[in-house]
């Protein structure tokens, strides 16, 4: 039996729910005292995550390299032009029609290249997430447009994996640097050990200090789903 702080951990499932969320912030606010502080002034986090799949992984493409109100609108577009995102409605815009709805060349390209290894069963994204998590990683390194931001995310929001860590954000960097008082963003090594000590709960230690960012910034509200989350501009991998 593993344990975080005073909070033995019998069993861990692969899915972050709502209650293991709020074991995994008793277990941290036991454990690292700025966690603690957040926590006593903002209350758990909410769960924010997307369901996973084939349109999760073309928004997480088009959020690359710009901001994620750019992005919206476009997945938007593409959205209400398709009447839904399938993988046979991208396929079929091929490149150039998804380039007509203002994906760059580059995007247009990973998004119809994903459509393609679904289609023709190189990529199934169902059995991939049932694959150990480091085997389900490389399959997806494997697509073009998916570098380890993108897949981090994809498993810390939309597989809801209890113990990621997307060093790549720099949202989550500025907030480590506000709360452990650092003089300057704390590089992928330094994140890589300040982190270190959270696990297994490190996908609840990202939304904690999530929530610390929105709110030190005036756009936090626990009641806000993953809406304003998805306001926040990251780095790209």
């Amino acid at each position: 039996m593993s344990s975080v702080g005073t909070y033995p951990l019998t069993h861990l499932s692969r899915v972050l729910t709502r209650a293991s969320l709020s074991q995994g912030a008793l277990a941290l606010g036991a454990q690292d005292p700025d966690l603690a502080r957040i926590l006593d002034r903002l209350g758990e986090p909410p769960l924010w995550g997307r369901r996973p799949g084939f349109p999760a992984l073309i928004r997480i493409i088009m959020e690359q390299q710009v901001s994620l109100t750019a992005a919206r609108t476009i997945y938007r577009r593409l959205y209400c032009h398709l009447g839904g995102m399938t993988v046979e409605g991208v396929y079929a815009l091929q490149v150039a029609g998804l380039r007509d709805l203002g994906l760059t060349k580059q995007k247009a390209g990973y998004c119809h290249g994903l459509a393609t290894r679904v289609l023709d069963g190189s990529l199934d994204l169902a059995a991939t997430a049932r694959l150990p998590d480091d085997v389900g990683r490389l399959t997806l390194l494997a697509v073009p447009g998916l570098g380890p931001w993108s897949i981090d995310i994809y498993y810390l929001m939309a597989l809801r994996r209890p113990d990621v860590w997307p060093q790549g954000d720099l949202a989550l960097a500025a907030a480590l640097c506000e709360v452990k008082r650092m003089d300057s963003l704390p590089t992928k090594e330094d994140q890589q050990g300040l982190t270190s000590g959270w696990a297994p709960w490190r996908s609840v230690a990202a939304r904690i200090l999530w929530a610390h960012y929105l709110a030190t910034r005036g756009q936090y509200s626990p009641q806000t789903d993953h809406k304003r989350i998805q306001q926040i501009r990251f780095s790209r991998s």
